[in-house]
């Protein structure tokens, strides 16, 4: 079965949606799949793993045991004003 494929542009915007949702300062520091799914409910699940994947890989989330959180510098870049909506 082929892999299905997610416009760019819109992977932008979803990796900006979960960033934002990491960032919450209403909700415990680590996210679960989960969690990030149910507030996320508009998105389909596999463009939130892709997300996920790359924001991982570009070291602006981080994760162990299942459980998800913005990295440090995501965090400071937050405090600094840089990411806002």
């Amino acid at each position: 079965m082929p892999e299905e494929q997610i416009d760019p542009l819109e992977q932008d915007g979803t990796q900006c949606l979960v960033v934002l949702q990491l960032l919450r300062d209403d909700h415990p520091l680590r996210w679960s799949r989960g969690e990030l799914e149910r507030e996320l409910c508009d998105i389909d699940p596999a463009a939130i793993g892709i997300a996920l994947e790359r924001l991982h890989e570009q070291g602006v989330v981080r994760a162990e045991d299942e459980r998800m959180w913005a990295s440090a510098c995501a965090r400071h870049l937050d405090a600094l004003g840089f990411i806002c909506i």
